[in-house]
C-alpha cells in the first residue's frame, strides 16, 4: 500500500455538507433578499416559517439538498423581547444574528450542578447546537434585532424549562401544528 492510498481524497466542494450553521450563515449573508418580509410586533416576537423554495431562491444551488432537510424561521426581536429557557426537542440547529444584538443564556445540567453562561451575539455571529440544547435568547439592547434560525430536522416540539434550586426542570412542551 502506498502512502497516497492511506490518505482520504479531498472532499468535493459540491457535495460537502455545511449543516444548519452553514445554512444560517448563508441565509444571513443573503438577508437583503428577505429582510423586507420582517415585521415587528409589540405584543410578542414576530416569527415566519420561510418556505423552502423561498430560501432556495437566495442560496447557492450546492446548498439546496441540505435545505430540503431543514426548516428556516425568520424572527424579529424588539427591546426586552425574548424566549423562556427552551430546547428544540430532537432537532439540531443554528441561528445567525442579522441585525441588532441578541443575548443568549445557555443552561446545561451537569452531574453535580447546573452550569450557566451568557454571550452577546452581534450581527454576523452564528450559534449552532445539537438536540436538547437548553438556552434562552433575548434582546436586551435598545434597538430591534433580527435573526434567522435553521433546524434539522424541522421542529416537531420544544420543551420549556425553569431552574428550581439549582436543578433544571422541564415545565412544558409545545408541539408543531398544535401550539405554533
Amino acid at each position: 500500500m502506498t502512502h497516497s492510498t492511506l490518505l482520504s481524497p479531498s472532499p468535493d466542494p459540491t457535495t460537502r455538507r455545511t449543516g444548519a450553521a452553514g445554512l444560517a450563515a448563508a441565509l444571513a449573508a443573503a438577508s437583503s433578499h428577505w429582510i423586507d418580509l420582517v415585521q415587528y410586533r409589540q405584543a410578542s416576537r414576530w416569527t415566519l416559517l420561510l418556505p423552502t423554495a423561498d430560501a432556495a431562491d437566495v442560496l447557492d444551488p450546492s446548498l439546496h439538498a441540505e435545505l430540503a432537510e431543514a426548516q428556516v424561521w425568520l424572527l424579529s426581536w424588539l427591546p426586552e423581547q425574548g424566549t423562556p429557557l427552551h430546547d428544540h426537542g430532537l432537532s439540531a440547529g443554528a441561528f445567525a444574528v442579522v441585525r441588532g444584538t441578541l443575548t443568549e443564556r445557555v443552561v446545561a445540567a451537569g452531574r453535580t450542578r447546573v452550569r450557566e453562561s451568557a454571550d452577546d451575539l452581534a450581527p454576523g455571529r452564528v450559534r449552532h447546537f445539537g438536540p436538547h440544547y437548553v438556552h434562552q435568547v433575548a434582546n436586551k439592547q435598545d434597538e430591534p434585532a433580527v435573526s434567522v434560525h435553521v433546524y434539522t430536522p424541522g421542529l416537531s416540539w420544544m420543551n420549556s424549562y425553569a431552574l428550581d434550586g439549582g436543578t433544571l426542570v422541564r415545565t412544558g412542551t409545545e408541539r408543531a401544528g398544535v401550539d405554533w
